[in-house]
């Protein structure tokens, strides 16, 4: 059975209200099978009974699971591999020279079940120029049911073969059951933080690097623009910003340039700012 026309309008206009995503029509399908689960945990026979009681009684509990259950997206290790390679060779030593207090604060924005900000971490560790240095690691996302996970560590065998190098499994990883939970020491390592984007951010700091990979392509032009500038405003001088292979700042920020980092690259926020950045 396919979600009616209304059910689906009713859903996009509450994800949109809570996230800024945009929901276009012919996700349908996504809204259906991510709402199965909740609708038959409810006991409705459908998305469209389930759908429904929500906009009739419109409990902010129930409705919030919506939003979490349709804001949550797929991710993997070291996820299309050339960011964190170019971390290792390129952006890590350079930090390395310029960090007089060898520290490196870094922010995992929308991080989902954990896998990118641990990626880094490891990443980290084989960077000889970082030994023995402190990696400050926020992670965050809108999903308090994702950051949970990711507090935990534990990922099913089916997630730790995601892009998780066998030799990288057993250094980092212990057995727990089925599962594999990450180590000790590298999940202190992590502060997990519940955080909506397109909401006023709250006191941070200054980041050395930026991961917001894969988040702005689900906003319109004007949420991406906002969201670009106010992490400009967080971003240390010389920081550098990681965002998706299908995303840029061209058109959207001007006060970003783009900057090759080995195969892939980065943003960073421009020295003179642009008369027509906003």
């Amino acid at each position: 059975m396919t979600i009616s026309t209304t059910s689906f309008n009713f859903v996009r206009e509450v994800v949109r209200a809570e996230s800024a995503i945009v929901l276009e029509p012919g996700k349908e399908y996504l809204v259906e099978s991510r709402l199965l689960p909740l609708a038959r945990q409810a006991g409705h026979p459908d998305v469209d009974a389930y759908v429904g009681e929500l906009s009739t009684r419109r409990n902010p509990g129930a409705l919030k699971l919506v939003v979490e259950a349709l804001t949550t997206n797929e991710t993997s290790w070291f996820r299309d591999s050339d960011p964190f390679t170019a971390l290792r060779q390129s952006i890590f030593p350079t930090l390395a020279k310029t960090r007089s207090h060898r520290e490196i604060r870094v922010w995992a924005a929308a991080c989902s079940s954990g896998q990118e900000p641990y990626s880094i971490l490891m990443t980290a560790q084989d960077t000889p120029e970082l030994a023995g240095w402190k990696i400050d690691m926020l992670a965050t996302d809108l999903s308090q049911e994702m950051l949970d996970k990711a507090k935990a560590g534990e990922y099913s065998q089916l997630e730790v073969n995601r892009g998780l190098p066998a030799t990288t499994m057993v250094r980092h990883f212990e057995r727990s059951g089925l599962n594999w939970k990450i180590n000790p020491a590298l999940a202190a390592q992590v502060q997990f933080r519940q955080l909506n984007l397109v909401r006023p951010f709250p006191p941070m700091g200054k980041f050395d690097i930026v991961f917001l990979r894969n988040v702005l392509i689900y906003f319109d032009l004007a949420t991406k623009r906002d969201i670009l500038r106010r992490v400009r405003q967080v971003m240390a001088p010389d920081g550098h910003l990681f965002l998706g292979a299908a995303e840029m700042t061209m058109g959207v920020d001007d006060a970003w340039e783009r900057v090759p980092a080995g195969r892939s690259s980065v943003y960073k926020v421009r020295e003179e700012q642009p008369t027509c950045a906003r």
